[in-house]
């Protein structure tokens, strides 16, 4: 982790420019950032709207979008982003992958195959994701960082996000924006290339899905094998991503994209690692850290929210920090601070 060089912040309007250029280094199939000009400044304002607005329950038109900001540049070097609730509008379709026995006593024949199955029942979950850092800033646990402000966030005002938690990670997707699932089903059916199913996906409320979508079980065994190899598999570029999830107590639930394959995992909100870790205590000013352990330190304010890397010590139920941390955060000596760290349990 590096300590103090970043600071994470929400977005603002201003930001568009610098979304410009995380959408075009994220590549296909990163449908969060596929979004054209006019549907990324609607969600910055969206964005903006919620952090500064008063909410006592999770709704479906509320997005929370983080920068991740290099502080002695203010370039923006990466995001991620919340859903307060996913599957209202637009609705939040998925494949269930189930299997099934096929036996024939007759035939002396038994086997078990795979099949996809439309489904719409995350209706209500919050939906963690849009986590994007750029190559040259992708040292020193960064993303990790960034992954974990999401749930900082969460814990700093539980009532805003729903108790079932969702994250959908990109499928298998060539340079070409090319996806052997896609290809081999969703092309048949949709009539238009992966990256035009993507930008629909991410620009209107999904009927044409549930429109051109079929409506019965597909059977895996009768895609190529090209495509059964990506079904439940993430993006080489996501594997990080789902490392972090994974390690957060999230969980795969036989449960994938119904473009790209990818998977989809969950987690109660209240047993999510840095959640159910992190602390509300005193953030108190000293010259010196005698015994630092790494940690993450937040202004415990959605409007105001900012969160940083530190090396901290924890005392008599304060933590102990520089005053670098004070500032980055915009905290005085002894206010209250949201704490992450391996002695704050």
């Amino acid at each position: 982790m590096t300590t103090g060089a970043y600071v994470i912040r929400p977005a603002r309007e201003s930001d568009l420019p610098a979304f410009r250029e995380l959408r075009e280094l994220a590549g296909p199939g990163f449908t969060s950032l596929q979004a054209d000009d006019a549907a990324l400044e609607v969600r910055l304002r969206k964005s903006a709207a919620t952090f500064a607005a008063d909410i006592a329950e999770p709704g479906a038109d509320q997005r929370y979008l983080l920068i991740l900001e290099h502080r002695e540049t203010g370039a923006l070097a990466g995001v991620a982003g919340v859903k307060a609730c996913v599957g209202e509008q637009p609705p939040f379709y998925n494949f269930r992958v189930l299997r099934i026995a096929q036996a024939s006593a007759a035939a002396n024949r038994r086997y078990d195959m795979e099949v996809l199955i439309l489904v719409n029942e995350f209706t209500g979950c919050t939906e963690v994701g849009s986590l994007f850092v750029k190559p040259e800033h992708r040292v020193g646990g960064v993303g990790r960082m960034l992954a974990q402000a999401r749930y900082m966030l969460m814990a700093t005002a539980p009532q805003r996000f729903s108790p079932s938690v969702v994250s959908e990670l990109r499928g298998v997707v060539d340079g070409d924006g090319k996806s052997p699932f896609w290809e081999h089903l969703g092309r048949h059916f949709f009539k238009m290339s992966f990256p035009e199913a993507d930008t629909m996906s991410a620009t209107t409320d999904n009927q044409f899905i549930l429109d051109l979508m079929p409506k019965y079980p597909i059977y895996a065994d009768l895609l190529p094998e090209e495509a059964r190899a990506v079904i439940g598999k993430c993006h080489p570029a996501g594997e990080g991503a789902l490392k972090l999830l994974l390690w957060e107590g999230f969980r795969y639930e036989h449960v994938v994209d119904i473009f790209d394959g990818g998977p989809l995992v969950t987690a109660p909100r209240d047993s999510i690692r840095t959640f159910r870790e992190s602390r509300r205590m005193p953030l108190k000013r000293v010259d010196h850290v005698a015994n630092p352990v790494r940690a993450l330190a937040a202004k415990p304010s959605v409007a105001a929210f900012r969160c940083v890397s530190a090396e901290i010590e924890v005392q008599d139920g304060a933590a102990l920090a520089g005053a670098g941390v004070h500032e980055a955060l915009g905290l005085q000596d002894g206010e209250t601070a949201l704490i992450w760290c391996n002695d704050a349990r």
